[in-house]
């Protein structure tokens, strides 16, 4: 690429600002998306071309002098979709109700086709909302439960998730009953027996992760959506950690309920998120907030929340520009060679214990490793305090660790530092 050089040199600029308006300056998004889809070679070829990655890491505005390997718990969003946000935000306080109610806000059908298109299913199927837990609750809350009915999960599903179960629990006299899966998990048929296990008479909802949080573990979710069709349970697939990180689309996945943030692993604004409902499903779900008696029907139902800025979800555009140029495949191929990089560099070191999969298709980007006779918070304050690398500590039941997220525009350079601390550490 004749302007590959350039990039590369930006990110050596002192301050991520002025690296960020070059890139701006010298090409437009849809140049360097272009670029980046013509550019030939199988995803696995791709993952490793680091003149591809580094433009792509000049699209974002992050601080250089910090490691941020916290990008599950939120990604920031490309430059292009943060001046996209700003703008309409701008706009639409020129005169809120005509610019945000009548001009902006009807422009959010297009994006809502764009994400329909990208994910293989009817744009009558898709919610726009804020995040992954209120998709979630959505269903949590939308569906009518009678004391003693039984909703399970496992015991590593999102705390908020399981929280608003317990809400339900108490408020109605609900059952809520969660179960261990091994760690990690490396056979698909052992955890979907393990769910039927679980299943009894009085079953009336699972709640389930396309990707655990903790670990990055990859689970069955088209098969166990089958087994709860089977006894016609509704299946709620929390999908925060795998949309966008994982190349699927809703057709392959078959599921019917499906939610999860755009602002993780899409890199879109803050505070947006995707709802999938199966359009014959759609009637069946209670809405959040109150909505039209026309609305039965209407995946919009699940949207209707009152006032919201619009910005947020027009700028989801960018991002998924940016997301198509690259390409899901690529993508994906590249968050597993980054994981794979500084995982199985640690797994030689004695006292480094990893808590993640590296079978392929057993676990996404995300990787959980601890080190023996170092406990995790303060390993994890460590990697800040000394090498100002961000990370997150998990301590769950049936094990401990720091939870490693680089984002897309993560360097190598980013990873082997973070692997230099760690073997520091360990001694």
């Amino acid at each position: 690429m004749s302007t590959r050089r350039q990039f590369l040199g930006a990110l050596g600029l002192p301050a991520a600002g002025l690296a960020t308006a070059t890139l701006l300056d010298s090409r437009s998004l849809q140049s360097l998306i272009a670029e980046l889809a013509a550019t030939p070679g199988s995803p696995a070829e791709i993952a490793k071309d680091e003149d591809f990655w580094l433009q792509i890491a000049a699209a974002y505005t992050v601080d250089r002098s910090i490691i941020n390997f916290n990008n599950g718990g939120v990604s920031p969003a490309p430059a292009w979709a943060q001046a996209a946000m700003k703008r309409n935000l701008d706009f639409a306080n020129e005169c809120p109700a005509k610019n945000l109610w009548q001009i902006l806000e009807p422009k959010k059908e297009g994006v809502r086709q764009r994400l329909a298109k990208e994910w293989a299913c009817d744009p009558e199927e898709l919610a726009i909302t804020r995040n992954a837990s209120e998709g979630l609750q959505i269903l949590q809350f939308g569906f009518d439960l009678q004391p003693g009915d039984e909703v399970i999960a496992t015991t590593q599903d999102y705390p908020r998730m399981v929280n608003t179960f317990k809400q339900r629990v108490k408020r109605e006299g609900i059952v809520f009953k969660q179960f261990d899966i091994p760690v990690p998990a490396e056979d698909p048929a052992e955890i979907l027996e393990i769910y039927r296990q679980n299943i009894s008479d009085k079953t009336k909802m699972i709640l389930v992760c396309h990707v655990i949080n903790l670990t990055g573990q990859v689970l069955p979710i088209k098969e166990i959506t089958a087994l709860g069709r089977e006894r016609g349970i509704p299946v709620i697939v929390d999908g925060a950690h795998a949309f966008a990180n994982i190349d699927f689309t809703f057709a392959e996945l078959d599921v019917d309920y499906y939610a999860t943030s755009l602002h993780k692993w899409l890199c879109a604004p803050h505070g947006t998120g995707l709802l999938y409902v199966r359009k014959d499903k759609i009637p069946g779900v209670w809405p959040l907030m109150a909505a039209n008696d026309n609305q039965t029907a209407d995946i919009r139902k699940f949207e209707e929340i009152g006032t919201h800025p619009a910005a947020n979800h027009l700028a989801i555009a960018e991002s998924l520009s940016l997301h198509q140029g690259i390409g899901g495949a690529r993508k994906q191929a590249r968050f597993n060679y980054l994981r794979d990089r500084w995982a199985k560099r640690l797994m030689q070191h004695d006292r480094i214990r990893l808590h993640t999969s590296l079978k392929p298709g057993m676990a996404n980007s995300l990787g959980n490793v601890q080190i023996e006779g170092f406990e995790s918070g303060k390993l994890g304050a460590h990697l800040w305090k000394e090498h100002k690398i961000v990370v997150t500590t998990i301590k769950h039941a049936q094990f401990e660790g720091l939870r490693v997220s680089p984002g897309i525009y993560s360097t190598l350079s980013e990873v082997d530092r973070f692997c230099e601390a760690m073997e520091a550490a360990a001694g």
